[in-house]
């Protein structure tokens, strides 16, 4: 208890608001939840600062070394490489879109220059380095010297269980649990607002758990029709939110269908081939506490724009579609509802930009840097074979 008390205080020491995740209330019964002041300006901070301290301290006293592997839409990649770039057994790959991710979530990743970081952008889009990564853990014989691969994605347990603890943080300081809060949430993967489907789990009282999506709407889909399927990947103002598959809603499918693991296993190999169909009983039980929305980015713009003109708060547009979606999702005037802020709005100029709110938001002082500083990074091709042969290659130019 004392070395994780240690690792903790390390963890949160590098977050720059005293409150580490402060609530700011934006009206009568409507609060914002910043997550983004940790030292990459996401959510995602908040477990990977942790998760990159917990596996030093394993591996030194195993002995081990270990290669992160990891896909990112924007904000997974940044706070990965930030939580383990000091890390003395930790190797760490990350595949990002290439092209497809902000100038500044790309400057973030691809600045560090420590020689345990390779950034590879992927000709494609997330769902495919995503794949790549999945393809790369199923079959790890390519790796060297008995390595073994680690996640950093949401799919890593250890990142759920630091962030269901924003949720019990958060609702106990506006008035929880005598009353049950609403959480909005925007999300792609499903593994931020299962965060909070945990700690509902665990006790907290939540009234509603509002998903956030924006053009690439699968969650929405599922939740109004009953049909988890495939459609084409758009390119949208909240790139991290860019997903077709979301991979953290099969955890709560398994819950959906009685855990009866049998039954998601054969409905996810379905899932390879072609859309499969929820049963009625087991989206009766998701609605019971999921209401869903998707938020386009014309109406992105309008929220961001609204929303400032009225209190003068800034939202960055994955932020906004959390408020668009608690829109309209609201039950009642009296309903408290917590949006998930979860990035900086400079982290997306260009959609601020875009929402013409007639300010343009800078990045923190300690950020300044990656606007002059060297980038480095790899791109490749879509191809598993082509990318496990350059992680094969980089680790053998490092024992030379």
């Amino acid at each position: 208890m004392k070395d994780l008390r240690k690792i903790l205080g390390e963890t949160y020491a590098t977050f720059r608001h005293p409150a580490i995740a402060p609530l700011v209330q934006i009206d009568k019964n409507e609060w914002i939840l910043e997550l983004f002041h940790g030292p990459t300006l996401a959510f995602k901070d908040f477990a990977l600062q942790m998760l990159g301290r917990v596996l030093d301290y394993i591996l030194e006293r195993r002995n081990e070394r270990v290669v992160i592997m990891g896909a990112t839409s924007g904000d997974t990649g940044s706070a990965a490489i930030e939580g383990c770039r000091h890390c003395k057994f930790v190797d760490i790959f990350i595949l990002h879109p290439h092209q497809r991710v902000s100038d500044v979530q790309r400057r973030q990743m691809t600045t560090v220059l420590e020689d345990n970081v390779w950034n590879i952008a992927i000709e494609g889009n997330f769902d495919d380095c995503q794949n790549i990564v999945k393809a790369s853990f199923r079959d790890q014989s390519f790796l060297p010297d008995g390595r073994k691969l680690v996640a950093v994605n949401s799919i890593n347990w250890a990142r759920i269980m630091a962030q269901i603890v924003y949720y019990f943080y958060s609702a106990l300081a506006i008035g929880g649990p005598q009353k049950p809060i609403t959480y909005s949430v925007p999300t792609g993967n499903f593994g931020d607002i299962f965060a909070g489907y945990l700690a509902v789990k665990m006790g907290l009282p939540v009234e509603q758990l509002i998903i956030a999506t924006n053009k690439n709407d699968v969650l929405h889909r599922i939740m109004s029709s009953g049909i988890y399927d495939r459609t084409n990947l758009h390119h949208t103002l909240s790139p991290s939110m860019d997903i077709s598959i979301s991979s953290n809603f099969e955890r709560l499918m398994f819950d959906m269908y009685q855990r009866d693991g049998s039954k998601i296993a054969a409905l996810m190999a379905q899932f390879e081939d072609q859309p499969i169909t929820i049963s009625s009983e087991a989206m009766e039980s998701a609605r019971s506490l999921f209401s869903s929305a998707a938020v386009d980015d014309a109406t992105t713009c309008e929220v961001i724009a609204n929303t400032f003109a009225r209190t003068g708060y800034l939202l960055d547009p994955h932020s906004a579609t959390g408020v668009g979606a608690s829109v309209q999702c609201r039950t009642s005037a009296e309903q408290t509802i917590v949006t998930l802020a979860t990035a900086h709005p400079a982290k997306f100029p260009d959609a601020i930009a875009e929402a013409d709110v007639g300010v343009s938001p800078s990045v923190p002082p300690h950020m300044e840097h990656i606007f002059t500083s060297e980038e480095r990074f790899t791109v490749l091709d879509n191809n598993k074979s082509t990318v496990n042969q350059f992680m094969v290659e980089q680790l053998a130019a490092q024992r030379t």
